[in-house]
């Protein structure tokens, strides 16, 4: 496993691998093994040499950063300052920051702070070649170059190696409160959600979560007054919905809402915020449970195998039962994109990705313009690109 320990080195040892067509795959933290596999002989490329962080801006709220910092460590050391990186991803404590990026992973704060690429201001990656190319800055405002950072973010590591990150950093949440209500009814849900989102409520995560035939609404605060607009939300909620609470302790149900975007296989769905009864409809029949970003038209369906059965055998009637639900999820969703991201080709024998349409040919291109060599991850992304 090649582990370089500077950027100099990188560039070096990717300019070695390309010129003798060897293919490699960036690793990070290692938690998120998403894509189709990788081509025979792909050699694993660890950042965990990548490792420091570079500047922390306290008084202008930006950081730069090697991305392979864990995204544990950047965020203990932004909370000696009182500062968070605004990203939650599911299980994020053992991924790295440029793990992050490039699979443009995110959880409930992606309802206020915005996706992963919102909040990257600056990038650098080194190309296949060996070229070290840099893109924005480490101001919040900039518009020097083309931007790199919302290109990379979510290509899955198969353009080049993402090496460095400037991001914009928040005030960390000194307090938070949720407010919540329940239904079995998804339209009583969507017509609760798209009061709120519409409502100038400047909550930080407007979720939904449904499992075994419920649903719950979910809405958190934070800051000084996010009890007293929870307790105000939750009456609200009292006039939509069922069982209206405001929680003050509330970190494990959120820890519990994120943990819902993980599982033996997983839907990511990119619709819209009307999509929802349909998506728990289907949930209902294939036996699934969906979290999502209730403004953002954003669902994450899980599946696990029926009870009392494994995937330890290849072949095992378990696993041909999950393909086979996650396959119908997919084909009642559509046409809504649908990217299987937790047990992916190697498992389950499906495409992770969905049809890029039109897009394919700009894919193709960029792919073509950043790793002519095609050393990163061939064959791993849409189309076997």
């Amino acid at each position: 496993m090649a582990r370089p320990g500077t950027l100099a080195e990188a560039a070096a040892l990717l300019r070695e691998l390309s010129a003798a067509g060897r293919p490699v795959r960036p690793v990070g933290g290692g938690t998120k093994p998403w894509g189709a596999p990788d081509a025979a002989g792909a050699e694993p490329l660890e950042t965990g040499g990548l490792g420091r962080i570079l500047e922390h801006n306290v008084g202008d709220f930006t950081a730069v950063l090697e991305a392979g910092v864990p995204f544990a460590a950047a965020q203990a050391a932004f909370a000696e300052h009182g500062q968070a990186l605004a990203w939650d991803p599911p299980a994020g404590g053992g991924a790295t920051l440029g793990g992050i990026m490039a699979t443009a992973d995110s959880g409930p704060l992606r309802h206020r702070f915005g996706g992963v690429r919102d909040l990257v201001v600056g990038v650098g990656v080194v190309l296949s070649d060996g070229t070290v190319a840099k893109a924005g800055g480490k101001v919040i405002k900039n518009v020097a170059g083309y931007d790199l950072a919302k290109l990379f973010a979510g290509s899955f590591g198969t353009l080049g190696l993402i090496a460095t990150l400037a991001v914009r950093l928040h005030p960390a949440a000194t307090a938070t409160a949720t407010a919540s209500g329940a239904s079995d009814d998804p339209e009583r849900l969507l017509r609760a959600a798209v009061a709120l989102a519409g409502a100038p409520l400047e909550a930080d995560c407007l979720d939904v979560a449904w499992a075994d035939g419920a649903g719950e609404l979910l809405v958190r605060y934070s800051g000084g007054t996010a009890a007293r607009r929870a307790q105000e939300t939750a009456a609200r909620l009292g006039e939509l919905l069922e069982a209206p609470r405001a929680d003050e302790d509330d970190a494990p149900r959120w820890h519990a809402q994120r943990a819902r975007q993980r599982g033996a296989a997983v839907l990511k769905v990119s619709g819209l915020t009307t999509d929802l009864p349909r998506v728990v409809a289907v949930a209902r029949e294939q036996r699934a449970t969906v979290a999502g970003r209730a403004a953002l038209g954003l669902y994450w369906l899980a599946f696990e195998p029926a009870a009392g059965d494994a995937l330890a055998q290849p072949g095992a009637a378990a696993r041909d039962d999950l393909a086979r639900r996650v396959a119908a999820a997919r084909t009642a969703l559509a046409p809504r994109a649908a990217t299987l991201l937790d047990g992916a080709a190697a498992t389950l024998a499906l495409d992770p990705w969905p049809a890029a349409g039109s897009a394919q040919v700009v894919m193709e291109r960029l792919k073509a313009r950043f790793d002519p060599a095609r050393t990163f991850r061939p064959g791993s992304f849409v189309a076997g690109i």
